[in-house]
C-alpha cells in the first residue's frame, strides 16, 4: 500500500478504462487509462478552444489500477507502454527489474519500432562505478525477473540517461536517438 498513490481527495472521482473507454473493475488487477473527473479538474488546456474531457472525464495520460477500496496504483504512462504481439509491457516494470541487478545504477526503456512484432522493449543501462556489466548477463537477470516476451532483444549501455530539470529521464530524446533501431 506504500507504494501506491491512494485514495482521491473530496470532490474528485477517478476510474480506469480500456482502450474502448469500458470502466474496468476495481480489482486491483485490471490497468487502463486513468480517468479523473471533479470541480477542480481541468476541462480544456491553455489557449486551446476545445474540450480536454472525454465525456466529462479527463484522460490523464497515465495507465493505473484501482482496487476494491478505492485505492490507485500508477503503473505506466499511456506513451510509454510498450505493444510486442498483441500484449502490453510496461516500461516502468522492466526498468525497475533491471535496477534490481546489483551492477545497474540506472535504467531506462523505450519502445522501438519491430518489424515482425510492432514494438520491442528497448533496454538502456548505466553501470554502477567500478561495476562491469555486459548484454548476456542483464539479459539472463531479466529472464529471472520479467516474462519471457519482456525480456529486450538489446541493450544498450550509457555512461548517463538524459535528464530533465525535474530529475526525469527524457524518454523523448532516447526514441529521437534509437527508436528506429530495426529499421
Amino acid at each position: 500500500i506504500v507504494a501506491r498513490q491512494g485514495k482521491t481527495v473530496f470532490g474528485v472521482d477517478i476510474k480506469v478504462v480500456d482502450a474502448h473507454g469500458a470502466t474496468l473493475p476495481r480489482d486491483g488487477k485490471s490497468q487502463g487509462e486513468l480517468m479523473v473527473r471533479g470541480q477542480w479538474i481541468v476541462s480544456a488546456y491553455y489557449k486551446s478552444d476545445s474540450s480536454a474531457l472525454v465525456d466529462g472525464w479527463f484522460p490523464t495520460g497515465d495507465i493505473a489500477t484501482i482496487d476494491a477500496k478505492g485505492v490507485m496504483q500508477i503503473r505506466d504512462r499511456v506513451k510509454d507502454l510498450i505493444k510486442t504481439g498483441g500484449e502490453w509491457i510496461s516500461s516502468i516494470d522492466l526498468e525497475n527489474a533491471a535496477t534490481g541487478h546489483p551492477a545497474v545504477a540506472s535504467a531506462a526503456v523505450i519502445a522501438v519500432k519491430h518489424p515482425k512484432w510492432q514494438e520491442r522493449p528497448l533496454l538502456f543501462v548505466v553501470r554502477k562505478p567500478g561495476r562491469s556489466l555486459e548484454r548476456e548477463e542483464i539479459l539472463r537477470y531479466l529472464s529471472t525477473q520479467v516474462a519471457r516476451l519482456c525480456v529486450p532483444d538489446e541493450v544498450i549501455f550509457l555512461d548517463s540517461l538524459p535528464l530533465g530539470g525535474t530529475g526525469k529521464v527524457q524518454k523523448a530524446a532516447l526514441r529521437d536517438k534509437y527508436g528506429d533501431l530495426y529499421g
